[in-house]
């Protein structure tokens, strides 16, 4: 089976992560997604940040709401010992599931920093990734100047709607006392 890893903080999730959701669903790219909740992403500002548990709750509660989407919120960072790198999650699904390809999908934002995350040759050729747009970034530019570094490595462009919301905005959304269900999921 074909599973898209699509991970992050998810601080909290919205209309922009549905939308790829529904996209990595709907498309038949992936016969399964699976949501892992991380426990703290290590670029990331912890002090605003609601537990990697309450943000697991969240997600599973928000995924619920939305029957259409084939997507397993998954808490297998959660239980994993630190430090949390992404191919120690790859590593853990597919040593649980050995029958199972697994792809990572990430933002354009996330590739063109990828190469600064532990082990990101072993992702790119074992695992490979699928990357959806961002504003700001030329997702093409950076897979090509990959691919001239190693032409093995596996970076699929998906042609996911860019959604021009982030978790920062709502939470500081939210911190003003502004009504922000409209963006969330």
């Amino acid at each position: 089976m074909k599973v898209a890893v699509y991970s992050g903080s998810f601080n909290p999730l919205h209309i922009g992560h549905q939308a790829i959701l529904e996209y990595l669903t709907g498309e038949g790219l992936f016969d399964h997604v699976y949501l892992i909740v991380s426990p703290q992403n290590p670029f990331k500002d912890a002090a605003n940040a609601l537990t990697g548990r309450e943000r697991f709750e969240a997600a599973v509660a928000a995924v619920a709401r939305h029957h259409e989407l084939d997507v397993t919120v998954d808490d297998i960072e959660l239980t994993m010992d630190p430090p949390n790198y992404t191919i120690r999650t790859l590593d853990a699904l597919k040593e649980r599931e050995p029958e199972n390809e697994f792809t990572l999908v990430i933002g354009g934002d996330n590739l063109d920093c990828l190469m600064r995350w532990r082990d990101p040759e072993r992702i790119l050729l074992e695992y490979g990734v699928a990357v959806y747009p961002r504003t700001g970034f030329d997702i093409e530019a950076i897979k090509e100047d990959l691919l001239r570094q190693n032409p093995d490595y596996r970076i699929m462009v998906l042609d996911a709607p860019i959604v021009d919301i982030s978790s920062t905005q709502i939470r500081e959304g939210l911190a003003m006392g502004k009504d922000m269900s409209a963006v969330m999921m």
